[in-house]
């Protein structure tokens, strides 16, 4: 067999074969739609709050008002003492509790030191969900700003007290602060990887079932082939997938062109390896499904690989998709130049080697 022979015979396979054609072309579709969809929103919004004013002033009212304004919060009930507004949150009636107590404009007015109960703001949230509990943080945050300066602006000018300092926040690159930015483009890596591993490991498998030995120039045909399908798979997802789900994207296009190929290699490599220790496609299949979640919690997006134990970012960078999901986000996200990922890329590298080299050492010896 031919090194073109090798390259056609696995277009050939992907298309006659429904399971293969199932992994490798239809669920890459079908997770760029699926993966996002419960993220839709972002962002929380409209969460049920309750207030305890204890001190009824111009500001608290105020603050209160500007708290009904915001999108993320909403004020369900004003409750006459923290117990009932803890009563309310546990009955899931509302999911943070906003304590507004006596000596709070004197605090602010002042700039002493408060505590809840004494001048100071209390919040109470529910932490079951933590994107909903940063929110209202967030929200009430904004409030006690946009109250302060309007009601006590004019007062503390006439008084002669220092005026705040402003702090303005602007996110540099998930501009919404949403979830489906954050993890999105991290979960792409592993789903570009595991939908090509699985489609690979598939097709060794099931050569190696059939006892067929392959030359060395076919095996570098079928390795081609199925890192340009991984080609082709990344370009679907950065190229429209990424501008359909409107996540960052586009930062440095052209550096994109030397990773993804790098990444398919290495994956396909892998894929050839594992599916030469399988006899059946079905078995490689069965084998590395579950492998997915320990992948995207080793690929450094979920908690950081410099604070993991050595043995175990040791462990993560035996999967392409760790190198690639740190590259892409560099590039795709960040517009990062190419310098600034040549430890991923390099990484990639070597791992496309290793693979590569073990896979064709496995599939073309005789006894194979």
């Amino acid at each position: 067999m031919t090194f073109a022979q090798g390259f056609a015979s696995v277009f050939r396979s992907v298309l006659s074969n429904l399971a293969l054609a199932s992994i490798v072309v239809l669920a890459v579709v079908l997770y760029g739609f699926y993966y996002p969809a419960p993220y839709a929103h972002q962002t929380a919004y409209a969460l049920p709050l309750v207030v305890v004013d204890e001190e009824r002033s111009v500001l608290t009212r105020a603050l209160v008002r500007k708290l009904s304004d915001m999108r993320e919060v909403h004020v369900v009930a004003e409750a006459t003492s923290p117990l009932e507004a803890e009563n309310l949150v546990r009955n899931r009636q509302a999911d943070g509790v906003l304590l507004l107590p006596k000596g709070l404009t004197r605090t602010v007015l002042t700039g002493a030191p408060g505590r809840a109960g004494s001048g100071g703001i209390g919040i109470w949230v529910n932490g079951t969900y933590l994107i909903r509990a940063r929110d209202i943080g967030g929200a009430v945050q904004q409030a006690v700003i946009a109250a302060a300066v309007e009601r006590l602006g004019p007062l503390a000018q006439e008084l002669h007290l220092q005026a705040p300092i402003a702090v303005v926040e602007r996110p540099l690159f998930n501009t919404r602060e949403g979830y489906a930015d954050y993890v999105f483009p991290a979960v792409s890596a592993i789903i570009l990887q595991q939908t090509l591993l699985f489609g690979t490991a598939m097709l060794a498998a099931s050569r190696r079932a059939s006892r067929e030995a392959l030359t060395l120039p076919a095996f570098f045909g079928i390795w081609s082939a199925l890192a340009s399908i991984g080609c082709l798979t990344a370009a679907f997802y950065f190229g429209w997938i990424f501008w359909y789900q409107d996540v960052p994207r586009a930062g440095n296009p052209g550096g994109l062109l030397f990773a993804v190929p790098l990444f398919a290699a290495a994956v396909s490599g892998l894929g050839l390896l594992l599916g030469s220790l399988f006899d059946s496609a079905d078995r490689a299949l069965q084998v590395l499904i579950p492998t997915s979640i320990i992948l995207f919690f080793l690929a450094g997006a979920a908690w950081p690989l410099s604070s993991m134990p050595v043995w175990v970012a040791g462990l993560a960078h035996l999967s392409p998709a760790t190198y690639g999901a740190q590259a892409f986000l560099r590039l795709n996200e960040m517009g990062a130049s190419l310098g600034a990922v040549l430890p991923q890329l390099a990484g990639l590298g070597m791992l496309c080697l290793v693979y590569g080299t073990a896979a064709a050492w496995r599939l073309t010896r005789k006894e194979a």
